[in-house]
């Protein structure tokens, strides 16, 4: 249940009282009432002052928001090199479109596009002789209030439908539409309060129905079930096939979310259970033709105990990745023909395993090599295992393949390479450029990337990225960027982003902190910083900034720290422990609050990820690494920028915003600004970079970016 509480009529007025009133009162920030909320977590008494701001919807928290929005939006506008330096990002913006979730299907190539200056994605089809095709525009997208913004696609396995998955009202969720490609036209079929990914969808061999995960949006509290819809049927007539208080109910809970996965090479139909955030999943099989509503006769082959993260589906084998036994993972196959029957396809090695895609010819698969992306073929007929050649070291952050034809699709980047979808036809010894992707005008050549190891706390070897433009001096002279996320066994793969280079053609030096809790090395490197380990996430990340400023990268004054979402509880950790180690920060709708979020919408999902505060254990690991509970009195913190959206857990931001500006005693600015829109095209990220970056250059003490007195 989301916190709700009465704004007492004193605490309104005090907001009315304390908030600016002219120009000049914005070189300081809107004082926020403290109330007097105190937990008691096992004898250990933790204040809570601005819990109050927990409740977003009140008027309230309305008018003391705007007043931040304000102060802040003041700020940021009197930083003399903020206009220049936001051209720069926009130019760089407008350096070709993007192209994201390219999947070839019957001999049709589907992606997304966003075109420069554009903030929508659309769905392009290119058929495999002729040019491309945009299909019908989702900004004029009949029914639909607003804008929608479409967000993931599935096919049909002929090629003839595609179910579009767009923003919804409700945080989260989606409404789902049907377009008839060959005719670019909007089927009348519209699924209202859908699932939250493009993997929740996917089609029976035979292109009439589709199956869907689905939870009301009046629900809170999960409750999410898998439905079929049968194109032209009434969505009030779609079945209930599998998830809470359909099936197995006595042994599914409110925090789980179930989705089908199908397979046009397949006469098999397999559940994927998702448990919160937890990574391991449960899997339930069934025969295509027995699914016919609540009734279908699943049959579960694997739980959390079984460790399987991901799985691809292929004829009557579930070719599963697990990491029990074997933490860079193996992969396995499970003949669902003949239950209990399984065979090691491939062991445990130093590589971690990655994405696998089943073809009609062999599985194709990602391995992660200390960094860097490699493909594999592992055919179905036994032949040896082959490596396919790829254009540049990088990484894979897309793989696909069309189970009914040979070979598969990658897209391939890295710091400096501007991403390339490339094609691998069967037999074939390396991968060539499909020519989908044209690449972008940005020129990285002038710039340096170094990987470096360095030794943690606890004697740990931590990878650490950084960007720099060739030929800077190491005498701690340059701004610095380190960014830091650590949760979820997320890897932060090389990324090309033009926007980077607004930073780094400045002198200014970007590095990524690979810290634990990601999954860089598989499923150790997550579980070194989870729940009871969390704190290692945080200690990472500080041995990295000391280490770019032992190397001479930058200094103390000179250096800013960025996260968002989980990585917020790393940055907001770090600034708190070690604040002398940085000139700034900015957190991006990040977590804060680490003991209260279990509380919030789907909060109970983050608990296998971080722990819940209802148990001594994970409490006390907790307290330590929230940013929120860690501020204290009379400190001399960095100046830090705190944003968030609408869509994000808004309070989590103001709380620690709130917290900070009433502790510090650097003088240094602490601002919050959360804005109604979640960020969509890259002109936005363009305004939202050279507002933090910008801020980080004043703080840094950047001439051309010092504000006048």
């Amino acid at each position: 249940m989301p916190f709700r509480m009465r704004i007492k009529p004193w605490l309104f007025s005090a907001v009315l009282c304390l908030l600016p009133l002219s120009a000049s009162a914005l070189d300081v920030p809107p004082q926020t009432p403290a109330g007097t909320a105190v937990d008691d977590y096992f004898g250990t008494q933790v204040p809570d002052p601005y819990r109050w701001l927990e409740d977003t919807g009140s008027d309230a928290f309305r008018i003391w928001m705007h007043a931040q929005a304000d102060y802040a939006n003041a700020l940021l506008a009197r930083i003399p090199g903020r206009e220049k330096l936001k051209a720069r990002l926009n130019e760089l913006a407008n350096m070709g479109g993007s192209i994201r979730d390219a999947r070839s299907i019957a001999g049709h190539l589907f992606y997304l596009k966003q075109e420069s200056g554009r903030d929508a994605w659309h769905l392009y089809v290119r058929d495999t002789v002729g040019d491309e095709r945009a299909l019908s525009d989702p900004e004029t997208l009949p029914g639909q209030d607003g804008r929608p913004l479409l967000e993931f696609f599935s096919p049909s396995p002929d090629g003839k439908l595609v179910v579009a998955g767009f923003s919804s009202s409700h945080p989260g969720m989606h409404a789902l539409r049907i377009l008839d490609v060959e005719n670019n036209a909007w089927l009348t079929d519209a699924v209202a309060d859908a699932g939250l990914t493009a993997e929740s969808i996917d089609w029976r061999p035979d292109s009439r129905s589709f199956f869907y995960n689905s939870r009301p949006s009046s629900d809170n509290k999960g409750k999410s079930v898998v439905r079929e819809h049968v194109i032209g049927q009434l969505v009030g007539q779609d079945k209930a096939v599998f998830g809470y208080g359909v099936s197995i109910k006595r042994h599914f809970v409110a925090t789980d979310v179930p989705y089908v996965m199908t397979s046009p090479a397949s006469g098999y139909a397999v559940v994927v259970v998702r448990h919160g955030d937890s990574v391991d999943r449960s899997f339930y099989a069934a025969a295509l033709p027995s699914i016919k509503g609540p009734d279908t006769p699943w049959r579960k082959i694997a739980g959390p105990e079984d460790q399987i993260v991901g799985a691809t589906l292929h004829g009557n084998m579930l070719y599963v990745s697990s990491h029990k036994d074997a933490p860079r993972f193996r992969l396995l196959a499970m003949d669902l023909a003949q239950p209990g029957r399984e065979k090691l396809i491939l062991t445990p090695s130093r590589f971690v395993l990655g994405r696998v895609a089943a073809a009609s010819d062999a599985l194709y698969l990602h391995w992660l090599d200390n960094g860097v992306g490699r493909l594999l073929r592992v055919p179905y007929d036994d032949k040896p295992v082959a490596s396919i050649a790829l254009p540049f070291d990088g990484a894979i952050g897309e793989l696909t393949a069309d189970p009914l034809a040979p070979g598969a699709m990658l897209r391939l980047e890295s710091w400096t390479e501007p991403p390339r979808y490339l094609r691998v036809e069967a037999d074939a010894a390396e991968a060539h450029d499909s020519e989908l992707a044209k690449p972008s005008t940005a020129s990285f050549s002038g710039i340096e990337t170094l990987n470096v190891s360095v030794q943690s706390a606890d004697g740990t070897l931590v990878p650490l990225s950084i960007l720099y433009k060739k030929g800077i001096k190491l005498d701690g002279s340059s701004p610095a960027i380190l960014y830091g996320y650590g949760a979820y066994g997320i890897s932060l793969d090389p990324d090309f982003s033009p926007l980077r280079l607004a930073w780094l053609e400045r002198g200014g030096v970007y590095a990524i902190a690979h810290v634990r809790g990601g999954g860089e090395f598989g499923e150790e490197w997550h579980q070194g910083a989870h729940i009871l380990n969390k704190s290692n996430a945080v200690h990472d990340f500080i041995a990295c900034a000391e280490y770019l400023e032992h190397e001479g990268y930058t200094s103390p004054k000179r250096l800013a720290a960025e996260g968002n979402g989980a990585g917020g509880i790393v940055i907001g950790s770090a600034i708190t422990q070690r604040p002398e180690l940085f000139a700034a920060a900015h957190i991006a709708n990040g977590m804060a609050d680490m003991l209260r979020m279990e509380l919030a919408p789907d909060g109970a999902a983050g608990i296998p990820e971080f722990g819940t505060a209802m148990r001594k254990n994970p409490f006390e690991a907790m307290v330590v690494v929230s940013p929120y509970h860690q501020v204290h009195d009379g400190v001399a913190y960095p100046a830090v920028l705190l944003t968030s959206d609408d869509r994000a857990e808004a309070w989590q931001s103001a709380k620690l915003a709130a917290r900070l500006q009433s502790a510090t005693t650097s003088g240094k600015p602490v601002m919050l600004r959360i804005d109604d829109e979640k960020p969509a095209s890259a002109e936005t990220r363009a305004v939202m970079n050279a507002d933090a970056w910008s801020f980080f250059l004043w703080q840094a003490g950047m001439p051309g970016f010092q504000p006048k007195p």
